[in-house]
């Protein structure tokens, strides 16, 4: 029998047996539940919604997801909540890296704020500042530092932190200073496991010698991210539900009061079963006294991206997925209906990670709703993997295919998708200017493709660049020049006794930045590069971009780096190097020199290197709470014509132009 003729009989009998379990099993088409019960809520914790119901409807649902993957197309939902109340509409445009964001006070200096990706949506980091005073971070404590006088700064003030609570990010709003930190929860009566809590300080730093405590609250769950949205803080949170005496914890802390998420907020996906949750809390910072809002949503996240108006949560992971059709024969074998799922021997199998984009929408009021969302095959690397114009979602994507661009609309219908790039690659970094999206692949040498996205409909590859190594980030210089971050790397032929090659290789040599000329956009070429230290080195910008100082106007780009004893080494895998990073800044591998590495930078002379600041590294205790490599602590800003470089245990001024030292100031440890 043809195949196409199996395939339609096929179909025809799963929609009679749909029709069927429609009739036996009534549902609705809320794509959004409300847990309407502890019942309930325990039921999904248990896995108890994997009823005869939900079987059927697998059962139903199944041979269609073949179908779709024959076809090697994306899945999209786009089912409105069934509480959304406002509906706002998305007008994103252009990112502006490095811009002021609400951190913005009236002071008239000029000084560097955050590297962001979205503009005016500001990004949590570990150093703050408004042009007279720095807040920063040390051990279990942030000190505020007046910096009003270069020549003689002191610290006017420190907020103590409790002992088990570690501060991760600062925000700073007008003259509220918002303490991110992680609390180990060691209480014994959880019986799932311990794990961190999400803290959340909000202080009033008007006078910055006395900073009084306004708000605070703890979510019981990880931190996961932050943002702050003109006058809206948004504190995210994710992790495993939490179970006490058979009863699941859906309980938070304000203001040191005990309080529950209500049942009405807390959702779940119909389709999705996990034991996960993703807590989303909002507050308005121009009345940080009022009660937060906390919602609960019952899905799991690996990556996330956050614009003016939408977020957007990411769960990433593997899955096998059939792309056969069984033999229509097996329909009416022993096993029925079913074992034709079941038996995997007999049919076309393969693993590949699948994404679920989640669309939450922010309203005019600064409420969060969820919108709709999205599956598609491959995976992103981090937030800047994604960006927002006008309404509609760009993807930078990746699998065993390759890399492509997907794009959707407002209701994550997917509109556009580019062709595969660097089959056989692992995309290393993505970001997106305007109608253009750049990317870099890895296996051996570092190809940078170019991609116009203005005809949303069919975005199509313009050009690419091949070179060593790889950029792990990419910071536009301006409209026609890019920065790439990342690995010097040299090929290796590997050859078996008798000379054949057997394999191809890379081996790093070194940190590298470069700077690509992408005015003619089918032609990109790279027009300067510099490599900094050897095989040893690494840097926190590598996985982190707030690590960045760039100015084009001041001609100055600066990065923290470290040199470690010994050498590391690195496959062609992210995973790989994403390991390989957080494995030596981690406390076991010890560093022989922390320093703040100055450049200029200019069209006509590219990289040239001003000097080196250096920080003496703590040595700690490995057995401390505390004990962490400070490195993620080692950050730069400038404030009028001075550069503050800052860590856990001094604060150093120098010169901008000339680097020579102005002051210094040693933060001591209690």
């Amino acid at each position: 029998m043809d195949k196409k003729i199996k395939i339609t009989i096929i179909i025809i009998l799963l929609i009679i047996f749909a029709i069927a379990g429609f009739l036996i099993f009534p549902t609705d088409n809320i794509e959004l539940k409300t847990v309407k019960s502890e019942s309930e809520l325990h039921h999904i914790y248990d896995g108890d919604n994997t009823t005869i119901k939900n079987i059927v409807t697998n059962i139903i649902t199944m041979p269609f997801s073949f179908v779709v993957n024959v076809n090697n197309d994306t899945v999209s939902q786009g089912i409105l909540a069934e509480d959304v109340v406002e509906k706002g509409t998305s007008t994103e445009g252009n990112i502006m890296p490095n811009s002021v964001t609400s951190d913005e006070t009236a002071s008239s200096k000029d000084y560097s704020t955050t590297n962001i990706q979205v503009e005016n949506v500001d990004e949590a980091d570990i150093i703050k500042t408004d042009g007279d005073y720095i807040y920063s971070i040390s051990e279990n404590k942030v000190v505020i530092t007046n910096v009003v006088n270069p020549e003689d700064i002191k610290i006017e003030a420190t907020i103590e932190l409790k002992n088990d609570t570690i501060p991760e990010e600062l925000i700073l709003y007008k003259n509220e200073l918002v303490v991110i930190s992680s609390k180990s929860n060691n209480a014994s009566n959880y019986s799932y496991y311990n794990k961190n809590d999400t803290i959340v300080e909000i202080y009033d730093i008007a006078t910055k010698s006395k900073p009084i405590l306004l708000k605070n609250y703890e979510l019981y769950e990880p931190y996961y991210t932050s943002r702050c949205i003109n006058n809206k803080l948004y504190v995210i949170a994710s992790g495993t539900l939490r179970e006490d005496d058979d009863k699941i914890i859906r309980n938070y802390k304000e203001d040191n009061n005990n309080r529950e998420i209500a049942l009405e907020n807390i959702k779940y996906l119909r389709d999705v079963k996990t034991r996960k949750q993703t807590i989303i809390s909002m507050l308005d910072l121009n009345d940080a006294k009022a009660d937060i809002e906390v919602n609960s949503y019952l899905i799991d996240i690996s990556n996330a991206y956050i614009s003016e108006h939408n977020i957007y949560l990411l769960d990433q992971k593997y899955e096998e997925i059939s792309k056969g059709v069984p033999p229509i024969s097996k329909l009416f074998g022993l096993k029925g209906i079913i074992g034709v799922f079941t038996d995997y021997d007999e049919y076309e199998y393969s693993g590949e990670y699948q994404t679920e984009i989640y669309k939450f929408e922010i309203s005019s009021n600064g409420n969060v709703y969820y919108k709709s969302k999205a599956k598609i095959e491959g995976r992103t690397i981090n937030q800047y993997s994604l960006d927002e114009q006008n309404g509609h979602l760009r993807v930078a994507i990746y699998d065993d295919d390759g890399a492509r661009i997907v794009i959707f609309d407002e209701n994550l219908q997917q509109i556009g998708t580019s062709k595969y790039v660097a089959e056989g690659e692992t995309m290393y970094s993505s970001r997106f200017i305007g109608n253009k999206v750049y990317l870099v692949t890895y296996k051996t040498v570092d190809p940078l493709f170019v991609i116009d996205l203005s005809n949303e409909t069919n975005p199509k590859v313009l050009g690419e660049l091949h070179i060593p190594g790889y950029s792990t980030y990419l910071h536009p210089y301006d409209e026609n020049h890019l920065i790439g971050i990342g690995m010097e790397s040299e090929e290796v032929v590997n050859r078996n006794s008798s000379g054949r090659v057997t394999s191809t290789t890379a081996r790093i040599t070194g940190m590298k930045m470069a700077l690509f000329d992408i005015t003619d956009v089918n032609n990109p070429i790279q027009i300067s590069e510099t490599i900094i230290g050897d095989s040893r080195t690494t840097s926190a910008i590598l996985t982190n971009p707030k690590a960045l100082l760039f100015s084009k106007e001041r001609e100055i780009i600066a990065i923290p780096v470290n040199n470690y004893k010994e050498d590391f080494a690195i496959s062609t895998s992210s995973d790989t190097y994403l390991s390989m990073v957080n494995a030596y800044t981690q406390y076991d591998k010890s560093y022989v020199a922390e320093g703040y590495f100055v450049y200029k930078i200019n069209l006509e002379n590219g990289f040239k290197l001003k000097g080196i600041i250096t920080h003496e590294a703590p040595q700690k205790n490995k057995n401390s709470y505390y004990y962490y490599n400070s490195s993620k602590l080692l950050r730069g800003l400038y404030i009028e014509d001075n550069l503050y470089t800052v860590s856990e245990t001094a604060i150093k001024v120098n010169n901008l132009d000339t680097l020579e030292l102005v002051d210094e100031l040693k933060i001591e440890d209690k």
